[in-house]
């Protein structure tokens, strides 16, 4: 798991537009971070979606995104522009099914009323074509997701996090709610049985949700 960013991790063609999505978050985080704080997350955020994947082209969109919402968590967890919402983090092995699964369904059952994550503790280099599949069913596209590794922010950022069969590689730290969800793989499942791992989730999530927020 990334603790502290680093930028010695070769960028090749991209560096070019690394800077550029710096300069841009820059302007985001204004009175925030540090410009220089900025950069090193987006070169570490690149360098850590780059050990899996095999085609680069989307690297610089996705590091954006990537480094974009790590950035949003640490300023939250350190209350320099806290969200206002519950914060929720989903972390299973790959996030390429079951993680991505219930961020997706409380995301969609609760529509902005909790912040919601997911993370890998050792990410795949895509999403499960049966839970992209099985999620479509039911009316939540995850065509815009991708596996992403487990940083320390995110998980300080957090008030729940949900592990789902990865161990005990996510920190521990005071304050926090945490929960083991007993769910099988979707990756081990045919795509029956990734529609019966859905609904699974589908019920836990819905009890989460009910717990943190008043839902309409």
């Amino acid at each position: 798991m990334s603790t502290s960013p680093q930028t010695d991790a070769p960028t090749g063609p991209h560096e070019h537009v690394l800077h550029r999505i710096s300069e841009e978050l820059a302007v985001t985080f204004t009175g925030v971070f540090a410009a220089e704080t900025i950069e090193r997350y987006v070169f570490e955020s690149y360098a850590a979606l780059a050990r899996t994947a095999k085609i680069k082209t989307y690297l610089p969109i996705l590091t954006r995104r990537f480094a974009q919402d790590r950035l949003n968590a640490l300023a939250h967890a350190k209350r320099m522009r806290p969200s206002g919402v519950p914060e929720v983090l989903f972390v299973c092995v790959q996030n390429a099914g079951r993680s991505q699964m219930a961020a997706a369904l409380l995301r969609d059952l609760t529509q902005g009323a909790i912040n919601v994550r997911s993370a890998g503790s050792m990410p795949a280099e895509h999403l499960d074509e049966n839970v992209v599949t099985a999620m479509g069913e039911v009316g939540v596209s995850l065509g815009e997701e991708f596996p992403k590794p487990l940083t320390d922010d995110v998980v300080q950022a957090a008030d729940v996090v949900i592990t789902m069969g990865c161990g005990d590689t996510c920190p521990i730290y005071p304050g926090k709610k945490y929960e083991d969800w007993n769910i099988s793989d979707p990756a081990e499942l045919d795509l029956d049985g990734v529609r019966a791992v859905r609904e699974a989730l589908r019920a836990r999530v819905e009890k989460l949700a009910s717990g943190l927020i008043t839902m309409p």
